[in-house]
């Protein structure tokens, strides 16, 4: 099942190149759609802390306070990684929109086509949920309170590097190949977490499963 997701992960990430060719994205399109995909992963992820361990019932009591709590200080975050995006690579378009409200992220969702590239990686996460999470028994060996931190570890990382290379590549004007560029790079550094984190709740899913039996 981990290569069916690779597939479908590759699948959505490539969907920009597309964009670039057919709607004519640029860079700040690019790495707003990447970030579009940070709330998208907080949303699988609360799905994922209401599934998780459902047989402990002390998880169900601790499910009530942290997924409020997690759906408070994750979208915090989020919004204010949005509007460093919107600061630093609108390139002063949309200084005149005053605080960015959330008219204006759904503005520049539908003026810039968006809504396909968010549909493809939001497609492509939710096979992952299916096949990985569901499917191969996932959410048994699992706690909510690790799925609370999880996401962010990835999105950190991930963003620093398309933030620094979205510098590069505005500063070095590379137009289509610096693009290019940058969505290899989101696929590289996604691929690692991705394998990396089926394979350690794979193993740990199946050290579980041998206690009991």
């Amino acid at each position: 099942m981990i290569r069916a997701s690779v597939i479908m992960l590759i699948l959505g990430n490539l969907i920009p190149v597309l964009g670039v060719i057919h709607f004519g994205w640029r860079i700040f399109d690019i790495i707003f759609l990447f970030w579009l995909e940070n709330l998208i992963i907080g949303f699988y992820n609360v799905l994922k802390m209401l599934i998780a361990n459902p047989e402990n019932k002390v998880n169900w009591f601790l499910k009530i306070f942290l997924i409020p709590f997690f759906c408070f200080h994750y979208g915090m975050f989020t919004a204010v990684h949005g509007i460093f995006v919107i600061t630093l690579f609108g390139q002063g378009q949309f200084t005149n929109s005053g605080f960015p409200s959330l008219n204006l992220f759904i503005n520049i969702i539908s003026s810039n086509n968006l809504i396909w590239g968010m549909l493809a990686i939001f497609i492509s996460h939710g096979f992952s949920f299916s096949a990985n999470y569901i499917a191969s028994g996932e959410y048994r060996s699992i706690s909510v309170h690790e799925l609370m931190s999880k996401p962010y570890g990835r999105i950190v990382i991930l963003h620093l590097v398309i933030l620094i290379s979205g510098f590069l590549v505005m500063a070095l004007k590379l137009d289509f190949a610096g693009l290019l560029l940058l969505i290899i790079l989101k696929i590289f550094f996604d691929l690692k977490a991705h394998i990396k984190e089926h394979k350690v709740l794979a193993k740990k899913n199946q050290n579980s499963q041998s206690v009991l039996g």
